[in-house]
Formats: structure tokens, sequence, C-alpha cells
């Protein structure tokens, strides 16, 4: 009803307040299994962000930039340009509130606490590959392929990959600098970081990160980075393989003339070899070094004098060295994301050594057993209770006989539209819930009493129409207050209503 700024300050605080009691409540239902803790912990996160996102919002209503919550409590209390009046500001308030609720004769009470408590039966959709098995094992197929095929990767089996892929260090480091494994770097972390947020909800990953990237500032500018002490050094090396083309793209000669000959020519003297010739020659020329080492190329193609890093200065590329520092950073997080998910890893190494002894059809099976076992490994000992004709359960928990479900009726349905078309099973159910909340709701909202007059009235026309009814034939009979209201003087003279007022307006008593 109340959209004023101190209005949606407490409502926020409540909100607040009531998602972290549901918090408190959904940990201490302990899950039973491996996919029922990953469902709590994504139901946590989720309350966690809202709780987030409320926070900031009440942040920025205290902190009142727009002075709109200190105008809003000073015309909470009266004050205005000509002065203070309390009672005009409360009259004011009073009719804005009943104007409300006479636009809106039918508004329902919404209890927050029932659409809160929905949260806990909620089943978040986490999507998972087949191949992850609901985040048991990681699926790095894709990044794999990338591995084989690329020059800083071997052609190893699946299963060995998952061994080496967080040891970048095994990898030269002369191959570390092209832009190709720094793609497949990107892509890696990316997906380890994807599978983290999927499986660990509740850790701050951003956290995690800044320490890292802390730690990895201090120890580059030391230069005690593993692996990487002699980077600067190396930024020579960079340049002169990646100054400005790299050939792992370019595969025709037509591709590299695209370029242009501006970016040709600078390759080849980055290369030491001859800039002179037409576009297509240059393109050729520099093609030649995609295959062959620059050693084996024939004296003629190489410019007079020294070449490379020494024809073009020792200086070292600002720019480089920047490339190298942020290599060596994605390589820091993927060791820091390999030890978070060490278990994971591990799982998923046994699983590919057995299905590599298992034949297609073993592997399928195996793979039905894990999901049923998921979803019946919260209670093992409860075994599926045979109910095709749909009975409603007894106390015991099993199906309650045939015979006693048709003697109370209750394959029969009956719907009630002031109930909003509710329906109820049974005859005894019917009849009991006239007297229940939802009947007497309904009813409060039709403005009609929930006398016994109304018991077996579904319709809400019919409601209508009878109320009109009772209310016509009782007009005869109606209690006229005026007349009928009996008042005493100070004597014990009784009069009623309008007598004793017109004697106290003259005076006479």
């Amino acid at each position: 009803m109340s959209s004023t700024l101190l209005e949606v300050t407490r409502g926020s605080h409540e909100e607040v307040e009531r998602l972290e009691r549901l918090i408190v409540k959904d940990f201490q239902n302990e899950p039973a299994s491996s996919k029922e803790r990953l469902a709590q912990s994504h139901r946590v996160r989720l309350m966690i962000d809202t709780i987030t996102s409320t926070t900031e919002r009440l942040i920025e209503i205290y902190e009142d930039n727009d002075n709109a919550r200190k105008d809003e409590i000073a015309a909470l209390g009266g004050q205005t340009a000509t002065g203070t009046n309390v009672f005009s500001a409360f009259y004011d308030r009073l009719k804005e509130i009943r104007e409300y609720h006479r636009r809106h004769p039918a508004a329902l009470v919404v209890d927050a606490n029932e659409e809160h408590e929905a949260l806990l039966k909620e089943e978040p959709q986490v999507e998972f590959s087949g191949e992850e098995s609901y985040g048991r094992y990681l699926d790095l197929h894709e990044l794999y392929n990338q591995y084989i095929n690329s020059k800083f990767g071997e052609p190893i089996e699946y299963s060995a990959y998952l061994d080496v892929f967080s040891q970048p260090h095994k990898i030269p480091r002369k191959l570390k600098s092209t832009r190709q494994y720094r793609e497949y770097l990107e892509n890696l972390v990316q997906y380890l970081v994807y599978f983290f947020h999927r499986t660990e909800p509740l850790q701050d990953l951003d956290r995690i990160f800044a320490k890292v990237e802390t730690e990895f500032e201090e120890q580059w500018a030391d230069g005690k980075v593993e692996e990487w002490e002699n980077a600067i050094q190396d930024g020579e090396h960079v340049q002169d393989q990646q100054t400005v083309i790299d050939l792992d793209y370019y595969s025709t000669v037509e591709e590299l003339v695209e370029l242009g000959p501006e970016k040709l020519k600078e390759a080849l003297a980055s290369l030491g070899l001859k800039i002179g010739g037409t576009v297509q020659q240059r393109a050729e020329r520099l093609l030649l070094t995609k295959d062959t080492p620059l050693e084996k190329l024939d004296k003629k193609h190489f410019a007079k004098g020294s070449r490379g890093s020494a024809q073009n200065g020792a200086a070292v590329a600002p720019q480089q060295v920047g490339m190298l520092k942020e290599i060596a950073l994605l390589e820091g997080k993927l060791k820091k994301l390999s030890d978070l998910l060490s278990e994971a890893i591990e799982r998923t190494k046994d699983n590919i050594v057995k299905k590599q002894a298992l034949t297609y059809e073993e592997i399928a099976a195996e793979r039905e057993d894990e999901e049923t076992q998921a979803d019946t490994e919260s209670d093992d000992d409860e075994q599926q209770i045979y109910n095709p004709l749909k009975l409603p359960m007894g106390w015991d928990g099993k199906p309650i006989p045939y015979w006693l479900y048709k003697l109370h009726g209750l394959g029969q349905e009956f719907k009630c539209e002031i109930c909003g078309n509710q329906s109820y099973w049974g005859r005894r159910a019917f009849e009991r819930h006239f007297k229940e909340w939802r009947h007497q709701h309904g009813m409060r909202c039709l403005g009609i009493p929930n006398t016994k007059n109304f018991n077996e009235i579904t319709s809400i026309e019919e409601a209508q129409e009878l109320w009109k009814r009772i209310q016509a034939r009782q007009g005869v009979n109606k209690w006229r207050p005026d007349l009928e209201e009996e008042y005493e003087d100070r004597e014990g003279n009784i009069y009623n209503k309008k007598t004793y007022t017109d004697l106290q307006r003259q005076g006479l008593i």
C-alpha cells in the first residue's frame, strides 16, 4: 500500500531478517545425498545474493544523497513552509490510507512467510553435461582436443591429459608466448571457474582470486614467480617470435596479403628477413617461416647484417612483458583452481580409467544405476510404495484401503468458487472447509459475514444474492439507534439518544 521511503526501509530490513532465518532453517536440515546438498547450497546462495542486493539498496537510502529521506521525516513531523502542523500531516496520511482502501476494497493480505517458506522447497535448476554427472566429474574433452591440436601440446590420451593439464610448468617457455597458448589457458580457467561456481556456490571465488593476485604481484615485483624468474629477458624472444603476426592462424599466401604491406614489412623486419618486393612476395617469404626454422632458410631471404632482435635493438617492448605477466597470472589461477577441485579431478581420473575397461552397454547401465542411486540415496531403507489407484496416504505412510476410500467418498470432488476454485475431496472435507481460514477469507473479501446461512453455498453470485435478500428481510426489524439507544441523566431519568442530545444542546440537562 505505502510507497514511502521509510516503509521501503522497514520492508527491506524485514526481508533481510526473514531470509537470514530461512538460511538457518535450511542448514538445520542435513542433506542426505550429494544432489540435495548441491540444491541446498544453490538455494542459500540465491538468498545470500538477495540479502546483498537488499543491503546495498538500504545503504543508498541511509546515505540519502538526494535528501529524500530527510524530507520525508520532516513531512511526517508536520514541517511545512509556513511552519509546523503535526495534525495536518497526520490527517493527510490518514486520508491517503482511507483512499487506498476505498479504491482496493478486496485487496488480499499476502503472507510473506508462506512465500519465503516456498523457497526451501525449490530445487534450483543447475545445468550439467552428461559427462559431468551432476557435478561429480569434469568434462574437459573440448579443451583436450584444443591441447593435442596445438604446437605446445602433445598427442596423448585423455586420461593422461587429466594429469598434465594442471601442470603448465611442463610446457616449454618459448611455446607459452603464443596467442594460441594464451587462448587455451583462458578457456581452461574459464571452464574451471564455471564448474566451481556450479558445484561450490557458497565459496567466494572472487576473494580467493584477489588473494592469489595480491601474492602474484608481490612475487612478480621481486622476480620470484615460479618458472617466470627471467620473464623480462625472455621478452626479447617473444618480440622476435610474435611482434605483429601469429602465423598459426594463417595457412595461405592470400590470407597474409589481406594484412597489407606495412604489417608484412614489420613482421619480416622483426625476423631479420628482406622487406622489399611486392606484397605477394613479402607474404610468400613470411609464410616460409611457418614450417621452416630460421636456421634452415636460404641466406638469400635474409637482409644484410644482423637480424632479429639485434637488428631492431635489444630493448624489450613493455607490452610483451605485460602479456607474459598475464599468462603467468592465468597459470597461477589454474594451479589454485586445481587445488580447490582436486577431489573432482581424482574422481574424473578414476572414472575415465574405469570406463576404458567397460563396453558401451555397461557404461549406459552404470549411468542409469548412478541416477537411480542419486534419487534413492536420501532414504535407502524406504521402499517404493505401489499405489496404482493413487489413494490417499494413511497415518502409517501407506495407502488407505480402497473400501475406506469409497466409504468416505474421497473420489468425489467439490469445488468452491469463494475459495478460489479450490478442490475438496470427499463430503467430510467439503463440509469442514466452511469453517476454515480460506473460506472465511473469501467471504470477508466479499463483505459477507460467514454465518450458517451461507453453508453449502460455493458460488460467489449465489452468496451475494442471498446476502441481499437477508438484508432486505432485516430492513423492517432493523435497529434504529436514534430511537432505541437509551441515555440516563444525573437524576436517573431515561431518554432515547435523540431526546437526550436535544436537551443537552439546550442546556437543560
